[in-house]
């Protein structure tokens, strides 16, 4: 499935400051892992939804049309999951959501037993399952990852699975190594030992890759954050499964229907990602004749990764007479050079230079990345590497390869 450059104009076209920024000028944006692009789009229904004094629940037409919109969003986003069966709702942010489930799912499992996840996990989950594996005296077991790949399988979790595992963590991809991981292949080996443990996935970088697939997990919530999937920043959003959502939760008394949002939600944040998914569907347009909405957005998926591999390929490899990243003897990759889990993510360091100054010389030559630190936020991957920091060039599917051309043109003169 191949993004031609007619299509590539055309997917660049939807998307604010595709290739300028409002405060700097003109800029390659390879800093899409802290945050995408937003759609034109999204832009366009915020302000609409921004301006719009009514809210759900009362008898007029505003608010009707406003609960519609939340609805069909809601059913947007089933599609773009595939998650027929349970609840969809909104949040603060992916971390709060995180939080939130993690901290229902220890509280409202059986008493004892184990809490699972790995060392590749973000903070978000960890920090959750650190705090309530002590509030509810469950045990809390962290799997090492493999440095090496910067990923990790279900071998790494074996060990630490017992019968009376209650809850796992699972992240779908590393936003430091750009690396994903087999959910299924972990779900499974955890539903082996434990068939009732509630699994959480933190699907927050990998959602703008494409290839969701939540009812393939067999998991009972998944996480993203819209706005590193080209929608805004203000909300996280979940899905969870039904037996998930029956467990207590923070909710108001006598709320009917025992509702997981807290408060009056930003209609906004639901009509936002219905465009994200519109997107998703126009995309599958161009590689698919179906009309199923599912397998345009499934098609979608297949070419933005495809896409993608060709850009951290050309990144990694070279294009044209410039020599790739694996060429330049004082640059090493994390995870590295020749590693099918990557996904539009290269995370390096330079020999003989602080990650900080390698970014700031990308920036005066226009191209925008980013510095990840060994602290709170990346430690747990740095730090077994014997790294302070390294420098995350993170791509999206409306990057070009002359785009990746200027990066190595300017790696060439900081690197050499």
């Amino acid at each position: 499935m191949n993004i031609d450059p007619r299509l590539l104009e055309e997917i660049r076209s939807r998307f604010a400051h595709v290739d300028s920024c409002p405060f700097d000028g003109p800029r390659v944006f390879f800093e899409n892992a802290g945050g995408a692009l937003t759609l034109n789009a999204v832009v366009t229904k915020s302000a609409e939804m921004a301006a719009i004094p009514d809210n759900q629940g009362r008898d007029n037409p505003a608010s009707h049309a406003l609960q519609s919109m939340i609805d069909e969003a809601k059913r947007d986003t089933r599609i773009f999951f595939n998650a027929p069966e349970g609840q969809i709702f909104v949040g603060e942010s992916g971390t709060e959501l995180l939080f939130r489930l993690i901290s229902a799912a220890c509280l409202g499992s059986p008493g004892g037993g184990r809490v699972v996840g790995s060392s590749l996990e973000h903070p978000a989950t960890r920090s959750a399952c650190d705090r309530w594996t002590r509030e509810t005296g469950k045990g809390y077991f962290v799997a090492p990852h493999d440095s090496n790949s910067g990923s990790v399988g279900p071998e790494a979790y074996l060990p630490y699975l017992t019968p009376d595992t209650r809850v796992a963590t699972i992240l779908h991809t590393s936003p430091v190594t750009g690396m994903s991981v087999d959910v299924a292949a972990i779900a499974a080996a955890i539903r082996a030992v434990a068939p009732d443990c509630l699994i959480i996935v933190d699907g927050i970088q990998h959602a703008a890759h494409g290839r969701l697939n939540v009812d393939s997990y067999d998991i009972d919530g998944y996480v993203i954050s819209p706005y590193k999937v080209f929608s805004r920043h203000g909300y996280g959003l979940a899905w969870i499964s039904d037996r998930l959502a029956a467990l207590p939760h923070d909710h108001l008394l006598d709320a009917p229907g025992a509702p997981w949002e807290l408060g009056t939600r930003d209609t906004g944040a639901y009509a936002t990602f219905s465009e994200v998914v519109r997107y998703f569907e126009w995309l599958g347009e161009h590689f698919t004749a179906s009309s199923d909405r599912r397998e345009r957005i499934q098609a979608a998926g297949e070419a933005i990764h495809a896409h993608e591999k060709r850009l951290t390929d050309a990144m990694l490899y070279g294009t044209g007479n410039l020599k790739g990243l694996a060429d330049m003897p004082r640059v090493r990759i994390i995870g590295g050079v020749d590693n099918p889990r990557r996904e539009g993510l290269v995370s390096m360091v330079v020999d003989g230079a602080a990650s900080e100054d390698v970014v700031t010389r990308l920036r005066e030559n226009g191209i925008r990345v980013h510095t990840r630190k060994a602290d709170h936020y990346s430690g747990n991957i740095l730090r077994p590497l014997g790294l302070a920091s390294c420098i995350r060039v993170s791509m999206c599917h409306y990057n070009t390869e002359h785009e990746v051309a200027q990066f190595l043109a300017a790696m060439h003169d900081i690197a050499e």
